[in-house]
């Protein structure tokens, strides 16, 4: 699929909303959240602790259909909030929204690295993650415009 198609090919959802105030603790479902546009989601800490490479992040999001196929391809159930990423879509091909300006709802985002899986994301988790979730892991993205996410919002390309 090429970005000229991307940009034009999609309509997805936004289907859950995670944040947690500090690295490392239990990810909370909201409905909604305040999109910061160069800081991160309100509340999140992506936006509250900017350290390292985790300080270009402002959000994270994970495709519904990658947690599908890691319960079917692999037997391996994972709950949306361990996946530690902030933003579950459906109908979104993420790992082709690098260098893509999208919208989520009223917010504008750009895509600017593919999200592999980690060990610390394994050893939270305490499943295989690293395989299940290679190359699927999601997509980092900064905001370039902000506005209240919700819960449905639709995800489209563009920039305006």
């Amino acid at each position: 699929m090429s970005k000229a198609i991307v940009r034009e090919a999609f309509q997805g959802e936004l289907v859950g909303i995670f944040i947690a105030p500090r690295h490392g603790q239990t990810m909370m479902s909201v409905d909604q959240v305040e999109a910061l546009a160069g800081v991160g989601l309100a509340g999140d800490r992506h936006a509250l602790e900017r350290r390292g490479k985790r300080g270009e992040g402002h959000v994270t999001l994970i495709e519904a259909e990658t947690l599908w196929a890691a319960a079917r391809d692999y037997q391996v159930n994972l709950e949306l909030a361990e996946t530690r990423r902030n933003l579950l879509t459906r109908g979104v091909p993420l790992n082709y929204l690098v260098n893509i300006a999208f919208r989520v709802g009223p917010a504008v985002l750009m895509g600017f690295e593919l999200c592999e899986p980690c060990g610390h994301l394994a050893k939270l988790t305490g499943k295989p993650v690293l395989k299940v979730l290679r190359h699927r892991g999601g997509l980092r993205c900064r905001i370039l415009t902000g506005g209240t996410l919700r819960v449905g919002d639709s995800i489209m390309p563009g920039d305006t």
